[in-house]
């Protein structure tokens, strides 16, 4: 009851400033009031037991800050960030917006974020015990010629205290950063985030996972290149899929579907659904993929794992429906 009250309450008000809120008071010991029983479903992949094939995904905490109270939630793994290596403030406000009429959300927040070291910081300090991820990308102002050497320096830092890292190349919300997954540009990143897990591995004896988060705007071309340069390259695994700069069939009034950023919720499941079933098509049927991308039921997220996916990831679901969506899909998956 109190979860709900707190998830209405927020809807009522300013999108940034209820966000902000909600991860204060995951981070407090308010949160115990919205805890649930864990959930036991579990899920191996990459080596890795997940206790329920539900996750948390990237964006929602951005540094750290609400492991404590996202623990109780149900979630079968947490993913946290997208992080850079040095903080910035992310895109000028007002920067994220709810389409009610269409269960979306727009966001252009641009890697707003406290940086690596506080994250690393945030995470040492916690008491979280589950499957953790870590989403990374480059700071705004480092070019594209000099974006491997941002995702080397996260992964150094965070890829003892994770389970996996994930490798954002796809918010559309940080100029030219898509570009990074054309041709020889993804090549060379994929190579040199291979060699720095290799590294990794031989200094500190522990290997972790790499994943490449991909957008859902590619073509059927685009997206097998991308594939075939993932697997090729020894990467660990695809999260499709990102937020989509689309805006086909909105029903919300046009000041807000205008607004530039990344769509997610509801009007992105058909096309994050078809990413997901041609990169299946292309990786072959072992290739983990975690599906994310307009979960907001148990049905949507079956037809998730019906396409291939391995594991599901929520966001924009969370946040209108709570954590009585994760139980909904736990249940509907069993």
């Amino acid at each position: 009851m109190f979860e709900l009250l707190a998830r209405k309450t927020l809807q009522k008000i300013p999108p940034e400033m209820a966000h902000d809120l909600a991860i204060s008071a995951l981070a407090s010991p308010l949160s115990a009031l919205s805890k649930v029983k864990g959930i036991n479903n579990p899920v191996e992949l990459m080596g890795i037991t997940f206790p329920n094939p539900v996750g948390l995904a990237a964006g929602f905490d951005k540094n750290g800050d609400a492991l404590h109270g996202l623990s109780k939630q149900g979630f079968g793994f947490l993913e946290i960030g997208t992080i850079t290596p040095k903080a910035q403030l992310g895109n000028d406000k007002p920067r994220l917006f709810r389409l009610k009429a269409d269960t979306a959300i727009i966001n252009r927040m641009g890697f707003n974020n406290k940086g690596i070291d506080y994250l690393v910081n945030q995470v040492k300090k916690s008491s979280y015990k589950g499957v953790l991820g870590i989403n990374i990308g480059k700071n705004k102002v480092t070019p594209n010629e000099h974006a491997l050497d941002d995702y080397v320096h996260c992964f150094e830092k965070a890829h003892a205290l994770c389970d996996y890292i994930t490798v954002n190349i796809s918010s559309p919300n940080t100029p030219d950063l898509r570009e990074l997954q054309n041709d020889e540009q993804l090549t060379q990143l994929l190579s040199g985030m291979k060699a720095a897990q290799v590294k990794a591995q031989k200094d500190s004896k522990k290997y972790t996972p790499i994943l490449v988060k991909i957008s859902p705007d590619q073509n059927e071309d685009q997206l097998k290149f991308m594939t075939d340069q993932i697997i090729a390259s020894g990467m660990d695994g695809i999260i499709c899929t990102n937020t989509t700069v689309s805006r086909e069939n909105l029903k919300s009034d046009v000041g807000l579907t205008s607004q530039a950023g990344g769509l997610s919720g509801s009007p992105l499941t058909k096309k994050a659904n078809e990413t997901l079933r041609l990169v299946r098509q292309f990786s072959g049927s072992t290739f983990p993929i975690i599906a994310v991308g307009g979960i907001m039921s148990g049905k949507d997220a079956v037809e998730k794992i019906k396409l291939g996916a391995n594991l599901v990831q929520i966001y924009t679901g969370f946040v209108y429906k709570g954590n009585g969506l994760i139980r909904e899909i736990n249940n509907t998956l069993k």
